[in-house]
């Protein structure tokens, strides 16, 4: 397993007045959208995302990935007129997964979704219930933008929230570091593989 994390001081700590372990055994590690379309922002956190994935398998935390992707233009008329027509088509490589994910294929959950949040018009909610989870931590790109919404999301269904600050990224390190301080005044606590390595017990 990696031992890659790397602790850093950052302008979000301030906001930082909350802080909690997650419990193995309500906790579930949400893996967003690290897909090759996004590679050239989710490749320098990969050793920190890899590490986490395997410090939650190694407490039995279920990992699950999702994957963004679209069917044509139009199946979502406002992130098409947002991102000037730039989307992920379903279908293609750029669609799918990192094959440099430390991921289990015939074990972990894949869902697909179709805008920010990985809740909306998605059985999400439901197979986090069905599991008993009660916690989520949440990982992947973009920081700002998919990973943000969907721990908004969260927050706002009852579940509690953690948020990675070093197996998160976006393509503007100003735009993560306002999420994270976001996340940290009103949403989730914030953690890094090593605070997770640390919760977890693990030497």
């Amino acid at each position: 397993m990696s031992s890659s994390c790397a602790v850093k001081s950052s302008s979000y700590e301030k906001y930082e007045i909350r802080k909690r372990n997650p419990n193995p055994k309500s906790c579930a590690l949400l893996v967003i959208d690290m897909q090759n379309y996004f590679s050239t922002i989710a490749t320098p956190i990969l050793p920190n995302l890899n590490t986490t994935i395997d410090l939650c398998r190694r407490a039995s935390i279920p990992v699950i990935f999702t994957r963004h992707r679209h069917t044509s233009a139009t199946d979502h008329p406002m992130l098409t007129e947002w991102w000037f027509g730039d989307f992920i088509l379903d279908g293609t490589e750029e669609a799918e997964l990192m094959g440099s994910l430390h991921r289990e294929t015939e074990k972990d959950a894949v869902v697909g979704k179709r805008t920010y949040s990985a809740f909306a018009g998605t059985r999400l909610e439901e197979m986090l219930v069905g599991m008993g989870v009660e916690e989520v931590i949440v990982t992947g790109v973009m920081t700002n933008l998919c990973c943000e919404t969907t721990a908004r999301d969260a927050f706002g269904r009852g579940f509690r929230v953690f948020f990675s600050t070093d197996a998160t990224a976006t393509d503007d390190e100003d735009l993560h570091e306002a999420t994270l301080k976001n996340m940290a005044h009103g949403f989730a606590y914030l953690i890094d593989c090593h605070r997770l390595k640390q919760a977890l017990n693990f030497s």
